[in-house]
């Protein structure tokens, strides 16, 4: 049976491409709000890290009424960390709004969601957004958008997709690119008429797959997902199963049964087949589990999430400031809240080490476990976690590294000096055409190449360069990449860093504190633009003699220091370094404090290479 009363979509697009800012729009057109409401802007994102970031972490749900018929929208991040996000939601919806800029056109995460689209055999409705810009060019992104779905092999119907353009700021929309809106009538009238609605039989016996699960203090663990066939109950007894673990068979009960209407979750006691449904009463639940009756108990394939690509370590904190700042400071802690964080995140693995401190922590890229991290932080947890690292693998006895498709838009004056930086990172140039005054570079580099990159991209294009990645698969290893170019400033001893000693300090490169700055020995202070390790003491103080004029030291000028984000700290460390973070400060620190032992271990490896 098909619910002509329903849709469910998923907005999928590349990070920036206005996916949130369309979703406001349609929220606001479809009656949630009251006509003179005020609404902030990017109203789904309502977490503190998505708010000051400006961008989509979590999938998230949300519903619109237009022509009596309901529709189920799920926003999904754009950002190729969270690609994982977009896997898992896709399993949810009918069909899919692929939004694409109509400047920037289809970029690395846009193949990648329309991919998983496509192997869903999801319809599809394009969207070109943003073509109130200037440099708007949506004719020749809509040949590009059915290039890359012909590149795909996307079945006739889905290359015979209706396309609308849009302004999601405006929130006005149009099926002719030379022809301005009113509203988004046209996208919704597209969505009523290509969207399927959503098949199952109420009938039958129930079967639930959980795409997504949160948390509430009050009634524990929330599963969501849409209701394959049959219908849930208030009160009901259900089983939980699992396609790919035969052996999960647990009997429970609903207690809680929340439909979506717009931003707000409707308690109700009972819903059919083609809902998106949240529901309480199941403490084992987890993403992938299906919810089936007892009288027929048949779990749901869950889709396969792609592999991560880089691993950390994460330990407990040991530096001597361990303890001052944190809430959560012990390995309990620790280890609780990161196999806590595997019930949220299918991307996420971790496991633990020979070291009962310290845990291994896999995930899709950095900024995938950055926001890990500083989640942590704001918790009140205390740790320190190591240079991020690449996953190899053995392929026919051949050793495999991930491979990034890296796509920039630079400055053409620019294009040179990035083309030579990631030559030099093992990168291989696939295409390049102009767009406008600025060059599209695209390129296949060794996911590490790109550590410690994005700086000195910013720097190479000025500032006005753009850089997208995504994951491309595994390719024989490409031999060694050159670290990082410039050494540490360390210092040489515990206490406060005061102005002489920092003044002194500076004529060996660039600070990272400022006069104050609680240290110690074995703590990076500043890099060294010649490469190796400084022992600098930046405690030092100025001896008073008789022959001292007042008021000297004020005429010492420091060189603003340099303030890293945690993940500019990732990027900077090396390997034989970390990164102490804590509620309230970033620190970056040797792994061997003591400068003596330092030495012996960096005299010793270098005796084990040079004998290999």
């Amino acid at each position: 049976m098909k619910r002509e009363d329903l849709r469910n979509v998923a907005i999928i697009a590349h990070v920036d491409h206005g996916k949130t800012t369309l979703v406001d729009e349609m929220l606001k057109q479809g009656g949630v709000f009251r006509e003179n409401q005020v609404v902030e802007k990017r109203v789904m994102d309502n977490n503190d890290i998505e708010r000051e970031r400006g961008i989509t972490i979590l999938a998230k749900n949300t519903s619109a009424t237009y022509n009596g018929v309901k529709i189920n929208i799920v926003d999904t991040p754009g950002h190729a960390d969270f690609g994982g996000e977009v896997e898992r939601v896709l399993k949810m919806v009918n069909g899919v709004l692929l939004l694409v800029d109509a400047f920037e056109g289809p970029m690395p995460q846009t193949r990648f969601v329309l991919q998983k689209a496509l192997e869903l055999n999801h319809k599809i409705i394009i969207v070109v957004n943003k073509v109130d810009r200037p440099d708007s060019r949506p004719e020749e992104v809509t040949d590009e958008v059915l290039e890359l779905l012909l590149e795909l092999d996307a079945s006739e119907e889905q290359l015979d997709s209706p396309v609308i353009y849009c302004s999601g700021r405006a929130g006005t929309a149009s099926t002719d690119p030379n022809v301005q809106g009113e509203n988004l009538k046209p996208l919704f009238d597209a969505i009523l008429n290509h969207i399927d609605p959503p098949e199952g039989d109420p009938e039958a016996p129930l079967q639930v797959l959980v795409s997504s699960i949160e948390y509430n203090d009050y009634v524990g663990r929330i599963a969501v997902g849409r209701i394959e066939n049959g219908v849930i109950e208030k009160g009901q007894e259900v089983v939980l199963c699992d396609y790919h673990d035969p052996d999960l068979n647990v009997r429970s009960k609903i207690n809680t049964i929340y439909l979506f209407d717009g931003l707000k979750r409707e308690p109700t006691d009972k819903a059919s087949a083609g809902d998106i449904v949240c529901f309480s009463g199941l403490t084992d639940v987890n993403i992938g589990n299906t919810v089936c009756s007892p009288l027929k108990v048949e779990p749901i394939p869950f889709v396969k999430i792609s592999e991560p690509t880089v691993e950390m370590t994460f330990s407990v904190n040991n530096s001597p400031f361990a303890g001052r700042e944190g809430t959560y400071v012990t390995s309990r802690h620790l280890r609780d809240r990161l196999y806590s964080e595997l019930k949220k995140d299918v991307s996420l693995r971790v496991e633990d080490t020979a070291s009962p401190d310290s845990f291994r922590v896999l995930g899709r890229g950095e900024m995938h476990l950055s926001i890990l991290i500083e989640n942590m932080r704001r918790e009140g947890y205390e740790l320190q976690v190591s240079a991020p690292k690449v996953l190899f693998k053995d392929i026919n006895g051949e050793r495999h590294e991930p491979m990034e498709r890296l796509v920039v838009d630079v400055p053409q004056d620019c294009m040179g000096a990035v083309i030579e930086k990631l030559g030099q990172r093992k990168a291989e140039m696939l295409q390049m055409h102009h767009l406008g005054e600025r060059m599209r570079i695209e390129f296949l580099i060794p996911s590490r190449g790109l550590f410690g990159y994005s700086n000195d991209f910013l720097t190479d294009t000025k500032g006005e360069g753009i850089m997208s990645t995504i994951f491309e698969g595994y390719a024989p290893y490409k031999g060694p990449i050159a670290k990082r170019n410039v050494g540490s400033l360390i210092a040489h001893e515990t206490g406060e860093a005061v102005t002489y000693g920092l003044y002194n300090a500076q004529e060996r490169g660039t600070l990272f504190i400022t006069p104050g700055t609680q240290v110690y020995a074995g703590m990076i202070v500043g890099s060294n633009p010649k490469g190796e390790d400084l022992v600098v003491n930046v405690c030092k103080k100025k001896h008073v003699t008789n022959m001292r004029a007042a008021g000297s030291d004020e005429a010492l000028r420091l060189t603003p220091p340099r303030i890293f984000s945690l993940e500019e700290c990732l990027e900077f460390i090396s390997d034989d370094e970390l990164v102490e973070v804590t509620p309230k400060s970033l620190r970056l620190r040797k792994q061997i404090l003591d400068h003596t032992l330092r030495l012996r271990a960096q005299f010793n490896k270098k005796n084990q290479e040079n004998n290999l």
